[in-house]
């Protein structure tokens, strides 16, 4: 029985784990307690097989009517709590809350009276719930049905009560139909129920009816010796006589001793073996059914234990990660406050900080504002608007009078440079705006982020309000910078760039005039004859290129696409780290604007790839040869031919053109590649804006014998002063574009500085000198904790208090029913009798 006990002990353990487990609150009585069915004990059999007796039998009183007739018309249903300080003869009925003594034939006959009025007996609706106290019966609840053969007994009635996973099923054979207990029907559905038999018990009752008949007698200790039909369940079995109870009943009435109960169970197992000699001592008698029943509890549970305690584990856990998330109860004293609110900010500077400056949550926003939207907003700017010709005449008409840039319009330039660059302010005021739209997030995300603020709103409302007002304020200091970028380039615009405007007409004039002025070249021949024929030589005549020399008739090229926009060949390009030069072959696609080069002709990817939408070309000298070699070229041969060099850089000065160089310089094979290099590329370069300067040498940039029109169409200058303007506001936009890009780059530096590293440092700062300026009543006032997370944090201290109780019970029993398996797996085990 003790045994028994701590079985029902064990049982409520694990009714508490499976409601935590569920979230419920096992220590709220109003709360509906969820079932346990590991003390459940379900009979089934047929009529008249003894099934009321052998509960009898468990109970220790005859409450429940016996008859052959079938005296279970409905499910009886007997709630046991043993009270071991009440007489074997007294029982104890509860009904709701009250408490009544009664007898057991007249528990007997009430429920004979019951019975006989059930009409169906089907489900639950017509169920008969006892709940008992006695100090005989096991901690259990036995439900009886109906006899199995009865029509008021169907599949559904017995899967409501015997379908649970744990329930325990007691099969009632009479000894009779021991020979034939595998066509039995309890059998049947008991293996259905239960297919291993993990927690079927089988009881051959009515033995001593079965006295005198060798044959039952020999089917009966087989199947106790598990001997029985093959295709029979492997179970437990037991042998009772069904009586005792009501012989020890009428004992105690006639003797009145105290000890009559024990005293039929005795005797009883003592019949049981005079009859069955042949059968195991701990298989006969009521004392075996209670140990048999209380072995198969155990087993029930021993496979329960480690999922359940795993499942413990894993809810404590997440108790105490809401514990720390809720944190302890505040420290009633104003230094326990003033120390809580301050440890507060810290953990808010911490969640801030990491938004920041790893980019968790909304930090990356910034970047993408500063990399994306800002960017996007400075090229979008209508720049083809304000630098159409007509724009650009009426602003300098408007600035200097009439046709005033036929001479000087840097008045009217310079208004031009700052009603442009004035359309910079907007994009970075939506830039500061977008920052700070940003932070803010940031801050509300890194409140909501940190668990100790969760536990009191109106502190975390101050926290949020002081760091708001910090970001206003810093919002106001970053427009108020990046106005006065824009207005600083607005105000001074160098004079250089009018200076290099004036010095670039006048060149383009110089140069005209030379050509012009320039004898044709059948004069020049002639010339030349006549004076070498009257015996003059002012200057040796050039020899004829021959036929090996760079110097031929048309370009070396090859030109592929549809419309001819390919453009292939050789040129040196020169290394920036050893200043030599190295052949390779450059592909130009007019179309997309791209100059790409290999190392040899049949590579297929190219090793580096220039934009020439954002540069400008420039046609350069080629390095001037030592002293002795100029003397020597002086003396023995002609002199430097027209450089075949020329210069591609980008038209923002700090920007690359290829990988890390900011120019690449390029050296054509022969002159007239040069002019189809230098023609493609320009004509590429203009069409974006770009600018192409030409080389400063004497006869102009290209020296080859080409006719007079193209070279002049290389040179030319403007043909009329709208020409002239066009040029010059061409050169303006560029220095705009320059400038615009400066400030794409300079803008978001300056809002990394007045906003992100302000909310960094100054804004907390403020936070914890605001907190540390308020008065103790003040931060009191603040740190009212929220009402439901102070019941939140008591139901989960109460959960992790009852969680390591539990867990420590279940795990002493997992520990023992482990340490049990053993030693009955050891051989010394298996070899004692």
């Amino acid at each position: 029985m003790e045994a028994m006990e701590e079985l029902s002990q064990l049982s409520e353990s694990i009714r508490q784990a499976a409601s935590l487990l569920a979230d419920d609150d096992p220590s709220d009585d109003t709360a509906p307690r969820r079932p346990s069915t590991f003390l459940n004990a379900v009979v089934l059999g047929n009529v008249g097989s003894g099934k009321s007796a052998v509960l009898n039998s468990l109970i220790g009183h005859p409450v429940l009517p016996t008859g052959e007739n079938g005296a279970t018309r409905a499910p009886i249903v007997v709630d046991l709590q043993r009270e071991p300080g009440l007489s074997t003869k007294s029982i104890v009925l509860q009904i709701d809350s009250k408490s009544q003594q009664v007898s057991a034939s007249a528990l007997r006959h009430s429920l004979q009276d019951r019975l006989s009025k059930s009409v169906s007996g089907r489900g639950r609706s017509d169920e008969i719930l006892l709940k008992l106290r006695t100090s005989t019966a096991p901690p259990l609840k036995l439900i009886d049905l109906p006899g199995l053969d009865q029509r008021a007994v169907d599949d559904s009635m017995i899967n409501d009560y015997a379908g649970h996973n744990d329930a325990i099923l007691l099969v009632v054979i009479p000894a009779v139909q021991a020979a034939e207990v595998a066509s039995s029907r309890a059998i049947r559905l008991a293996k259905d129920i239960d297919p291993d038999g993990s927690r079927t018990i089988g009881i051959l009752s009515k033995i001593d009816q079965a006295d005198g008949d060798a044959k039952t007698i020999a089917c009966v200790q087989a199947l106790l010796l598990n001997k029985g039909p093959k295709n029979l369940p492997d179970i437990e079995w037991v042998a009772l006589v069904g009586q005792s109870v009501a012989i020890a009943s009428a004992q105690s009435g006639s003797v009145g001793s105290e000890n009559s109960l024990e005293t039929a169970w005795q005797a009883e197992a003592e019949t049981l073996k005079s009859i069955l000699t042949g059968a195991p001592h701990s298989k006969l008698g009521r004392v075996s059914l209670v140990s048999t029943i209380a072995k198969q509890i155990r087993k029930r549970m021993k496979v329960r234990l480690p999922n359940l305690l795993t499942g413990l584990q894993g809810k404590s856990q997440m108790v105490q990660a809401e514990l720390a998330r809720l944190g302890e109860s505040m420290v009633q004293s104003p230094e326990g406050t003033r120390a809580v609110a301050l440890e507060l900010c810290r953990e808010f500077e911490d969640k801030f900080l990491a938004h920041i400056t790893s980019g968790e949550g909304s930090g990356w926003k910034i970047v993408a504002s500063f990399e994306g939207k800002f960017p996007d907003r400075i090229k979008q700017l209508p720049l083809d608007r304000h630098f159409d010709l007509n724009n650009v005449k009426r602003i300098v008409l408007e600035a200097d009078g009439y046709q005033p840039y036929l001479i000087s319009p840097e008045k009217g330039l310079r208004s031009l440079i700052k009603i442009v660059l004035d359309m910079a302010k907007e994009p970075s005021r939506l830039c500061v705006d977008e920052v700070h739209r940003v932070l803010l997030d940031i801050v509300n995300a890194s409140a909501n982020a940190t668990p100790g603020l969760g536990r009191y709103p109106p502190f975390k409302r101050e926290v949020v309000a002081i760091a708001s007002n910090a970001l206003d304020s810093f919002k106001s200091d970053a427009k108020k910078m990046v106005v006065a970028l824009v207005d600083m380039e607005r105000a001074f615009v160098p004079a250089q760039h009018f200076i290099r405007l004036v010095q670039r007409r006048m060149e383009r004039q110089r140069r005209e005039d030379e050509m012009k002025n320039r004898p044709s070249k059948k004069g020049q021949e002639s010339e030349q004859s006549v004076t070498n024929r009257a015996g003059g030589s002012s200057k040796p005549t050039k020899e004829k290129p021959s036929p090996d020399k760079d110097t031929k008739e048309g370009p070396n090229l090859q030109v592929a696409g549809p419309a001819g926009e390919i453009t292939a060949g050789y040129l040196l390009k020169k290394s920036a780290k050893t200043n030599g030069w190295s052949r390779r072959w450059f592909v130009l696609n007019e179309k997309s604007g791209k100059l790409g080069y290999t190392k040899k002709q049949e590579e297929r990817h190219f090793r580096g790839v220039i934009t020439l939408e954002e540069c400008n070309l420039e046609e350069v000298d080629e390095e001037e040869p030592s002293k002795s070699l100029k003397d020597s070229k002086k003396a023995n041969g002609p002199e430097k031919g027209p450089s075949l060099v020329f210069k591609i850089t980008n038209r923002v000065a700090y920007k690359t053109v290829l990988k890390a160089h900011s120019a690449v310089v390029l050296k054509a094979e022969s002159t007239a590649d040069k002019v189809e290099w230098v023609n493609k590329i320009k004509a590429v370069i203009q069409s974006k804006g770009g600018s192409f300067k030409a080389a400063n040498t004497e006869g102009g940039p290209l020296k080859q014998s080409q006719t007079d029109s193209s070279t002049d169409a290389m040179i030319r200058r403007p043909a009329d002063p709208e020409e002239e303007l066009r040029w010059m506001s061409q050169e303006v936009r560029g220095y705009v574009e320059a400038v615009l890009n400066s400030l794409a780059a300079n803008v978001p530096k300056a809002i990394v500085l007045c906003q992100v590293e302000k909310a960094k440092e100054d804004m907390l700062n403020q936070l914890y000198s605001s907190i540390s300026g308020q008065s103790n009543a003040k931060i009191e006032e603040l740190l009212q904790e929220d009402h439901n997370a102070k019941r939140r944090r008591e139901k989960y201290q109460k959960q992790s208090s009852l969680l390591s109780k539990l867990t420590r019970q279940l795990s002493i029993h997992d520990n023992r029913a482990a340490a049990s398996s053993y030693s009955n797996d050891s051989p010394e085990a298996g070899s004692t009798n």
